[in-house]
């Protein structure tokens, strides 16, 4: 195999070749599901040689029923070779330093837990949605599904394919609120002489137009490493991805406001093509003040579009818990990201 292999070819080979055959073999009325997901760069096919220092292998999530759970992981530790394709199997991880099988036998409704907090398969409330990451959803949507005897992993899979119609309304909606709060700050900071304060907005702006962009195109958001990685290949005018770059680079305030006006207006175009409530021009000025903000008609219209009396309850503004915080802490552990909506 080259030695340029990714994660995900990788996993695919060593499943096929080697720890189906010793499946079979030992269970061979066993039904299961096998696939590569979870966390990882190579989950997202990002990975490259770099990405091999840490927590990069021979890595599989296998799913069974609970009472074969620790009889395969057992019969796969006995059975299997030190080496394969000249990769180890057996290797510690950060925050586990163990030498072992990295191949995670759970059930599939542990994985949902111990991942989402919640399983979309049910009926899950508003609460449990807006809980979700992006990056979470993507451990579970992303990556390769190699078998799925019963189609339960597929199912898991669906059910995560985009948020409930109102609830992505209601984020959108959130997202402009957002920019609406802080495009005038920015502007106001540099005006005063605060180039470093203005600059530090103009990067949380950016955040915010780009994870609105996530949203626009109906795709999860990766957490921050590759989040510009993925933005790039949105569906989106590209002029959008460099005026924000342009806005960040930028020397003065009045350029960073022009900048980002300009990339809010294509994100604008593309929300109205998409069929939902939009503003023409989307910023407009601010007071008698040499600023710009968001319409101030267009975030209203958005919520008056949801039809969900339980989304239509919820806060104005306050979003989903990554629209809430940045705290990796929190974001990383889902009962911590279910405990912070209240």
């Amino acid at each position: 195999m080259s030695a340029a292999v990714q994660g995900l070819a990788l996993a695919r080979t060593y499943f096929v070749e080697l720890v189906s055959p010793v499946l079979r073999q030992e269970f061979p009325n066993l039904g299961y599901a096998a696939a590569r997901l979870g966390t990882g760069s190579d989950v997202l096919g990002l990975d490259d040689e770099m990405s091999r220092d840490h927590d990069w292998g021979l890595r599989l999530q296998l799913f069974v029923g609970e009472r074969d759970v620790d009889r395969v992981s057992v019969t796969l530790d006995q059975q299997l070779p030190q080496r394969f394709r000249g990769f180890p199997i057996r290797f510690g991880m950060s925050g586990d330093p163990t030498e072992r099988v990295r191949i995670d036998v759970s059930t599939l409704d542990r994985f949902a837990q111990e991942n989402l907090g919640f399983d979309p398969r049910g009926d899950p409330s508003p609460y449990d949605w807006l809980s979700l990451t992006g990056q979470a959803a993507l451990d579970v949507t992303a990556g390769e599904v190699f078998r799925d005897d019963a189609g339960d992993l597929t199912a898991l899979r669906e059910a995560l394919v985009w948020w409930p119609d109102d609830l992505w309304r209601y984020l959108v909606a959130c997202d402009w609120q957002r920019l609406d709060q802080e495009l005038p700050l920015m502007q106001r900071a540099g005006d005063r002489g605060d180039d470093l304060g203005s600059r530090v907005i103009a990067g949380r702006l950016v955040d915010v137009a780009m994870h609105l962009g996530f949203l626009l195109c109906r795709q999860w958001a990766p957490y921050s490493k590759w989040r510009g990685t993925l933005f790039t290949r949105l569906p989106l005018d590209p002029a959008i991805g460099t005026a924000l770059g342009q806005a960040l680079r930028a020397d003065d305030w009045h350029a960073r406001g022009a900048h980002l006006a300009s990339a809010l207006e294509a994100l604008a175009t593309h929300q109205r093509r998409i069929g939902l409530p939009s503003a023409t021009p989307v910023a407009v000025p601010f007071w008698d003040r040499p600023y710009l903000h968001v319409d101030p008609h267009l975030v209203p219209e958005l919520p008056d579009s949801i039809d969900d009396p339980l989304v239509r309850d919820l806060p104005p503004g306050l979003g989903s818990i990554e629209q809430r915080t940045d705290n990796v802490d929190v974001l990383m552990h889902p009962a911590r990201r279910r405990a912070a909506l209240g």
